[in-house]
């Protein structure tokens, strides 16, 4: 991952953001991790901010603005669109899988309960953006 990039964690489960954390100090990834805990919060942090994210961890289920309305306003946003956005949710649900993709999301991951697995799904990440070609934004 571009260690000079942000990510930024869009979850309300503070314990998804400590394993996210501990996933990240355990695979010895160095991006700086800034968390909201919905998708107002989100969307008000990343049109408050000069450097966007290298990339955005979305979960689905969260009250004030949910995944799926985050994601609608991001995609329309010029300036935001060009982030991208792996959804990292406990839904399982084929319709939320397509209405994400269909907001051009980069991966859609469910989260697993076991720690291990968890870091496993860190790591895919992790191995996918370090060695994807991606566009600065």
């Amino acid at each position: 991952m571009n260690v000079n990039k942000n990510i930024l964690l869009v979850d309300d489960d503070t314990v998804e953001h400590m394993k996210v954390s501990r996933a990240f100090k355990k695979l010895n990834i160095t991006n700086p991790l800034i968390h909201k805990e919905d998708g107002l919060k989100a969307k008000e942090y990343l049109e408050s901010v000069d450097e966007l994210p290298g990339l955005i961890l979305l979960d689905l289920n969260m009250p004030n603005m949910n995944g799926l309305e985050f994601l609608e306003c991001v995609k329309a946003d010029d300036r935001l669109k060009v982030i991208p956005i792996v959804v990292l949710t406990t839904s399982n649900n084929d319709k939320d899988r397509v209405a994400s993709y269909k907001h051009s999301v980069a991966g859609y991951m469910v989260k697993p309960i076991r720690l291990e697995e968890y870091e496993r799904v860190i790591e895919t990440i992790k191995q996918y953006w370090s060695t994807s070609k991606i566009a600065e934004n």
